[in-house]
């Protein structure tokens, strides 16, 4: 994800810096926002938070009516269609002797420490701990790797889905709204929320990180 954040963001800065706000809402345009988010959901190579956070700063300075309520519905179903369908595509893997890449690949993007920490969560909380992996950075993939491993039906999953996909995307459009209110052109907001973006994303690992650290040196200590 890391590695395509420079050219995505890059991207919509310099859209939002050249454009007036009209025209910069009608090049990103929420089709680009749909699949964008979808693509994101499938392959988590796109950061989603920050174009959903980008495009809720262009929405914020529209006059169109209803803008922001347009970014959090398509940002929203966008995600949702694309959770459901990796999903899918997991069962697939799970339920074939052979596997597949789908599977394969989300086993990969799971730390065995997250897996595990995701799968005693689903035991004690159920479906609702779908609305926390979608808000938590990086605990989207271990929450729905361990709901395959248990051998979730689609139905369950989708039930569960839906909340979190609504609360991620009012989540970063919050972000969005509030980087749109402190600065007055398009793009100041766009660098702001993308910044409070990355803040978001980053505390949890930096933290982790730190107690790690902290933990080995009273070892050796």
């Amino acid at each position: 994800m890391t590695a395509e954040l420079p050219d995505v963001l890059g991207q919509l800065l310099d859209l939002a810096r050249e454009l007036p706000p009209e025209s910069t809402q009608q090049a990103v345009g929420y089709p680009s926002l749909f699949l964008l988010v979808a693509l994101g959901a499938l392959v988590p190579v796109v950061p989603t938070g920050a174009v959903v956070s980008s495009a809720a700063v262009v929405a914020f300075h529209q006059t169109a009516p209803l803008s922001l309520l347009f970014v959090f519905l398509v940002a929203s179903t966008a995600a949702f269609l694309g959770d459901v369908a990796l999903y899918w595509l997991g069962r697939r893997g799970v339920r074939s002797k052979n596997g597949s890449r789908w599977l394969a690949a989300l086993r990969g993007r799971a730390e065995p420490d997250r897996l595990g920490q995701a799968q005693r969560k689903l035991d004690e909380h159920g479906v609702t701990v779908l609305v926390l992996s979608r808000l938590m950075p990086a605990g989207r993939i271990p929450v729905m790797l361990a709901c395959l491993l248990a051998g979730m039906p689609l139905h369950r999953f989708v039930r569960g889905d839906v909340p979190a996909c609504l609360a991620w995307a009012a989540t970063y459009g919050l972000i969005g709204i509030l980087g749109g209110s402190l600065f007055a052109e398009p793009w100041q907001g766009v660098v702001a929320a993308v910044v409070l973006t990355m803040l978001v994303s980053g505390a949890p690992a930096l933290w982790r990180r730190l107690r790690g650290a902290g933990g080995s040196d009273s070892q050796h200590a």
